[in-house]
């Protein structure tokens, strides 16, 4: 199979099978993806065996966070016309590239991964000492080498996994590419992700508490939004505060047009207005943004078989590709499912 099936190159990404999404997830990964759909060949993947590293010890909501999951790309203007959108766990082939990779992957090589020490050290309420969290760069590894991706949007802190997967790649075309490579060796694509702060200034996520989720109706998110904290040296109404170091500010540099943003710079510096007037604009902002996903959406929570339709006719398509690519490892690794007797000479 060669690399890309199409003049365009190929693309691979996925998300965990978390449930509904937020807006950090479209910020930094979703909104990135949908601009992606008409110059890449795209394949995306709900990773359910990802969340299992962590998540492993309760399965019982993994198929619905799928789901859910799913309604949000739909909604967010994924196309099934234009990307392949999956399953991981309904790709057997990701599981066999896992463990023939385990095989020549270096237990060092995962050691030194920067968030596995990282996650250790603040995940300290599940038991994070297992080979599937240790491995999962290697389960990563096989996602995106089965479809032979040439591009992986990530961003800074993803670099480290990709080059790991070049390692990886270069490791096994090493030991097994007489013929020639088997697998290129994918590119980083960065995806520079703006700060988004949650509500209460940290990085937006669930852990936290403090994320605005793309189904939050409109009196939700104005809610959630005129309780975030703003410039803490913004102590009275009549203070000048500096929309730079105000989480609210951070939204608007991302989602409120350079009118609004006029008024919100000079307005906050002058203590021309106050700070839930400037919510209120931000809040505006949002709702225009979620709004029409929160309409798209509705068509498929009517009826969530259609999402799941399509995660299973993606999953069709990927299988396909899949497919190909295990005959050439086996084929590689002189383990494919045929056999030929080798030739006997006849004595003299």
């Amino acid at each position: 199979m060669t690399p890309s099936t199409t003049l365009r190159k190929r693309v691979l990404s996925g998300m965990r099978s978390t449930g509904k999404l937020h807006l950090g997830n479209y910020v930094g990964a979703l909104a990135n993806w949908v601009r992606m759909q008409d110059e890449y060949e795209c394949f995306f993947c709900v990773v359910d065996w990802h969340a299992l590293t962590t998540d492993y010890a309760d399965t019982s909501q993994v198929k619905q966070n799928s789901v859910e999951v799913a309604l949000d790309w739909l909604a967010a203007g994924l196309d099934p016309e234009r990307s392949v959108m999956f399953i991981q766990s309904h790709v057997p082939e990701h599981a066999e590239l896992h463990l023939l990779l385990s095989m020549i992957t270096p237990l060092g090589w995962l050691e030194r991964v920067p968030t596995y020490k990282e996650q250790r050290e603040n995940i300290k309420d599940k038991d994070l000492g297992t080979y599937g969290f240790l491995g999962y760069p290697v389960l990563q590894a096989a996602d995106i080498l089965m479809y032979k991706a040439d591009v992986v949007p990530v961003g800074e802190d993803q670099v480290a996994h990709i080059e790991l997967t070049r390692e990886i790649a270069r490791r096994f075309n090493s030991f097994y590419g007489k013929s020639g490579d088997v697998f290129p060796e994918p590119k980083v694509l960065l995806t520079p992700a703006p700060k988004l702060p949650g509500t209460d200034g940290r990085k937006m996520s669930k852990s936290y508490g403090n994320t605005i989720m793309l189904t939050d109706p409109e009196p939700v998110v104005r809610q959630k939004l005129k309780t975030m904290v703003t410039d803490p040296a913004r102590v009275r109404r009549s203070d000048p505060g500096n929309p730079d170091v105000c989480p609210v500010g951070d939204l608007h540099k991302i989602f409120s047009d350079s009118a609004t943003m006029e008024k919100v710079n000079v307005g906050c510096r002058s203590a021309g207005i106050g700070c839930i007037e400037c919510k209120s604009w931000v809040a505006d902002a949002l709702v225009q943004l979620l709004s029409p996903m929160q309409e798209r959406r509705k068509k498929f929570e009517e009826n969530p078989r259609l999402a799941w339709d399509i995660l299973e006719a993606g999953t069709k398509r990927a299988r396909k590709a899949a497919s190909e690519t295990m005959n050439d490892v086996r084929d590689a690794m002189g383990m494919s499912l045929t056999y030929e007797a080798p030739v006997v000479k006849n004595a003299q």
